[in-house]
């Protein structure tokens, strides 16, 4: 029997439920009709069963039943996202707090563009291109993927295949091709005009689904140079860490962020996996998705992570990639209404760009670093992943907004039937240096904080709880097991590969680690998230 089917044997439930149940014999009616059970639907293999807990424990012990388990209720995988990151419950209304949708807040959405999916036509405010695409195709996604991000973002839910915010606002700018792959001029005119526009479409987040191999330190690169400028306007840069994390062979490599999510201030997303359940005790790191720190400048990426594995959303008909992997669209709707799943720290970056999109409706006076930093101290730890793979760990927009809104409200939530608690860390930029500490625990910085003066950094002078007491300084990183998930954490100002760092074999740098050539060094943007192979 399934463990669900034990589970309530054991506990004596005794309410009806429907069970799935495999027999030998093949006469289902007579099986239940033997222990008082009714049958509900005759399937392929075998017959569903309405039946109450003393009649599953008889049947289980039936010679003639060779396996018993619970109809389950199964989920599409956008509402296992949705639902596991507490957005449907930001969406009906937290205690006494009303429902949140993202209505009014632009999102920037800066990829191959937007098809005019139905789940997504009211979406759309406005669509430039950047590109050198024809006249006729202006604007429109024929490669598939900025169609798929902007409805994990803002889709309706006309379909049940509802974005994070669905009353937000798509601003769909165009600046990778029909390929997938795109110049960094483009994205960068892409961000200035959003930068530009902001105050017309209330552009308040720029997803940046996209990015390229790091070259040189983000003080020096255009186009973190850009992703700064936006930021500066007030304006949430989420971008994407990378799908670097493993070698084609499986191995896992370290310092494969992509830029322009290695700029400190960029909220830079890493992958998760929810294995198809909303209950996050048994998520774990999407194998693919790039670890810190990042080459050159050692900045400790990513800031958190999100579901990014096998995420259903909007699919753009006709486009590359639903025509090359006609095997992940998962449903071929009527007209226009096709969906896909994808799989790629692209997919987790629209996540947080939706959930951001929440918190900006609630709080519109909040600033990009605000935003960011109520987002990673209300993020729950991830098992068996620390700093450079998971950062503050898995996205909860519930408790974001407890955080916000209710300065008297628990900071803990139920997500799948499971108490989730924020693990309470925060990296944030002071004097142009990465900073990463774990913080005292969360119900001391509501307590503390000033409500209507949220999280007030940076600043080195600013002498908030959140800056002080057990901060450590140092010139280097150093590895041990104080790194992960502690009080303890010591930050830093650059990593440096010296005789300085101390290696442990306990936690991250192990022979298993490999430094790697296999990256692709390239002067485009490349796309291959998109089509990354699910863990």
């Amino acid at each position: 029997m399934s463990q669900e089917i034990a589970d309530r044997i054991a506990h004596r439930v005794e309410a009806s439920t429907e069970i799935i149940v495999s027999s030998t014999s093949g006469d289902y009616d007579a099986l239940a009709a033997r222990y008082g059970a009714r049958v509900t639907k005759h399937i392929q293999s075998g017959a569903v069963l309405e039946a109450t807990g003393g009649q599953i424990d008889a049947i289980t012990q039936d010679p003639d039943v060779a396996h018993v388990a619970a109809n389950s209720i199964v989920y599409r995988m956008m509402a296992v996202t949705t639902k596991a990151t507490g957005a449907d419950q930001v969406w009906a209304g937290l205690d006494h707090l009303r429902g949140i949708t993202g209505r009014g807040v632009g999102v920037a959405v800066i990829d191959s563009g937007v098809f005019p999916h139905p789940a997504l036509r009211d979406r759309i405010v406005v669509s430039v291109d950047f590109t050198d695409s024809p006249a006729n195709v202006k604007a429109r996604d024929q490669y598939g993927h900025g169609t798929h991000v902007a409805g994990i973002i803002a889709e309706s839910n006309a379909d049940g295949y509802s974005g994070m915010a669905p009353g937000a606002s798509i601003v769909n700018l165009k600046a990778l091709g029909d390929d997938g792959s795109g110049k960094t001029a483009d994205v960068i005119n892409a961000i200035d005009w959003a930068i530009l526009n902001r105050h017309q479409y209330n552009i308040r987040i720029i997803n940046l689904s996209l990015g390229h191999p790091i070259f040189e330190s983000y003080l020096d690169d255009p186009l973190c140079a850009a992703a700064q400028r936006a930021i500066d306007a007030g304006i949430l840069v989420v971008a994407a860490a990378g799908n670097l994390g493993k070698t084609a062979d499986g191995r896992p490599v370290v310092g494969g962020i992509i830029a322009p999510g290695n700029t400190p201030a960029v909220l830079t997303v890493g992958a998760l996996n929810t294995k198809g359940t909303v209950a996050r005790s048994d998520d774990v790191m999407a194998t693919f998705s790039s670890r810190g720190p990042t080459a050159i400048d050692g900045v400790l990426k990513p800031d958190l992570v999100a579901p990014g594995n096998r995420i259903v959303a909007a699919s753009a008909t006709g486009s590359l990639l639903s025509t090359t992997y006609p095997d992940r669209v998962v449903v071929d709707g009527p007209g226009q209404d096709d969906y896909i799943e994808l799989s790629g720290t692209s997919m987790s970056t629209a996540v947080v760009s939706g959930a951001a999109a929440l918190v900006f409706e609630a709080r519109p006076q909040l600033t990009p670093a605000q935003v960011k930093a109520a987002l990673q101290l209300t993020s729950s730890a991830v098992a068996g992943a620390g700093l450079i793979e998971a950062g503050a760990g898995s996205l909860n927009v519930a408790s974001v907004l407890q955080l916000i809104e209710c300065s008297h409200c628990g900071s803990a939530v139920a997500i799948g039937g499971e108490t989730v608690l924020p693990l309470g860390m925060v990296y944030s930029v002071i004097g142009g240096h990465t900073l990463a500490r774990a913080s005292r625990p969360l119900n001391y910085l509501l307590t503390n904080l000033d409500p209507t003066s949220l999280l007030r950094f940076p600043s080195v002078a600013d002498q908030s709880p959140i800056l002080t007491d057990s901060l450590i300084w140092t010139d280097s990183l150093i590895w041990t097991d104080s790194l992960i998930w502690t009080d303890s954490l010591i930050w830093t100002d650059s990593l440096i590969w010296t005789d300085s760092l101390i290696w442990t074999d306990s936690l991250i740098w192990t022979d298993s680690l490999i430094w790697t050539d296999s990256l692709i060094w390239t002067d485009s943007l490349t796309w291959t998230d998109s089509i990354t192979s699910p863990d």
